[in-house]
């Protein structure tokens, strides 16, 4: 071809230029300073290679930051965790589809869809974590003024007192947002905790909160875990792990939420092309979707168990011991020193279980750690988590959870290629 000709267009394919104007433009107003804001904005990026895919406008901005627009940006819907009255009234101006995923309540922010952690639902997960280990005392720590906390107080105090216990509660006014103010009266806090019936299980709302029972603990001369357990209601891995005792937390499915809250903000912005008009904030209240923990990530503050049978404390220690390993309940009531009989009668007693549900449980805790925390395949989770065979793993999980280990793997957000055979 003539060096002075231009090359013909091919009829009916864009150019470069044209298909990146035709991307949809989407902000996220989420922070980044914490585990939940990154892992969210991950779900948001998983959905839109998979969907879009779209040009995402995202800054690193601090949990407490003012999260808004740029002047003049232009766009076709925004992902925000709405957590004041100005962000509503800005948001609103826009008159962009607009999908909320902050588990704060603030008034005005329901005419948003809004998809969010079920905070009811890792109140019983904390629960369960707790009855599990043996606890029979519990104990609740809260920030005074904030709804979403109250949201998850009440719903612990609920399942505690469902479960035939009692909750005691200690309430402190935050210093900024959801943070104890750091010169929090540890003496006042730990006489509160001095006073508790011992074992206890606390629930806090998040890493921050913890921090202070802890450091409480440590003043009043209480020890963690083996006399105060805590669970933090957020993991951010990095406060749960910096501390002395580190924070057991419950595993928000943020990255879910992110998909979710994605998939909502893509079926606004489909529904405002095909009209050709922008979308105006409705009116009315809507209902939120609620995305379910997924686990609560054990760590020292509750590595413990609260019996203090010694038969069952040698049984348990050795059920613990051979996670990885397939055993029975023979073997096990041997290490006890006990009839297995007897030791059926004090399991059931103690833990409203057997032992065979116990190793059950144990091995399923490992393969459900195995599957979030590495890339082996099924075969090799089954093997190193004492199931014997990844076909008795998969029964488990299915009986257990209602899903595959693979399908469990994908929604807990760490899936890798790999190869399962």
């Amino acid at each position: 071809m003539p060096p002075n000709k231009k090359k013909p267009r091919v009829a009916g394919r864009a150019t470069p230029a044209r298909r990146t104007q035709q991307l949809p433009r989407v902000a996220v107003l989420v922070d980044t300073s914490t585990s939940w804001g990154r892992r969210v904005i991950q779900g948001i990026n998983r959905y839109a290679r998979a969907h879009g895919p779209w040009q995402i406008f995202v800054e690193a901005r601090g949990l407490e930051e003012r999260l808004r627009l740029p002047p003049g940006w232009e766009g076709d819907g925004v992902i925000a965790r709405v957590a004041n009255a100005q962000m509503i009234e800005d948001l609103t101006r826009l008159g962009l589809p607009i999908v909320n995923v902050s588990g704060i309540q603030v008034p005005g922010s329901e005419i948003f869809p809004r998809v969010t952690s079920d905070l009811p639902a890792g109140a019983a997960l904390a629960l369960d974590h707790f009855l599990q280990r043996g606890f029979r005392h519990f104990a609740y720590f809260s920030l005074t003024g904030l709804s979403y906390v109250s949201v998850q107080e009440d719903a612990f105090v609920t399942a505690v007192r469902n479960a035939d216990h009692e909750c005691e509660v200690y309430s402190v006014t935050p210093s900024t947002g959801a943070e104890p103010d750091w010169t929090l009266d540890l003496k006042q806090l730990g006489k509160w905790l001095k006073n508790l019936p011992k074992p206890v299980g606390i629930l806090t709302w998040n890493a921050s909160s913890s921090r202070e029972i802890i450091y409480a603990c440590q003043m009043a001369g209480l020890l963690v875990p083996e006399e105060v357990a805590i669970i933090s209601g957020a993991d951010d891995d990095v406060l749960c792990e910096v501390l002395h005792v580190p924070l057991s937390a419950i595993h928000v499915a943020a990255e879910q939420i992110g998909e979710r809250a994605s998939e909502t903000l893509d079926e606004l912005m489909q529904g405002a092309s095909r009209s050709r008009a922008r979308v105006k904030a409705v009116r009315r209240p809507l209902t939120p979707i609620l995305v379910p923990p997924l686990l609560v990530v054990t760590r020292q503050s509750t590595d413990t168990l609260a019996v203090r049978d010694p038969a069952l404390v040698k049984a348990l220690s050795f059920i613990r011991m051979n996670a990885a390993q397939p055993i029975q309940v023979s073997q096990v009531a041997r290490q006890s020193g006990i009839s297995r009989r007897a030791l059926e009668r004090r399991f059931l007693q103690a833990l409203g279980r057997s032992p065979a549900g116990e190793i059950r449980r144990v091995h399923l805790e490992r393969a459900k750690t195995l599957l979030a925390e590495t890339v082996l395949p099924i075969p090799q989770i089954a093997e190193a988590a004492g199931f014997g065979s990844p076909e008795y793993l998969a029964y488990v999980f299915r009986n257990e959870l209602g899903k595959t280990p693979l399908r469990y793997r994908k929604e807990i957000g760490r899936a890798s290629v790999v190869r399962e055979d």
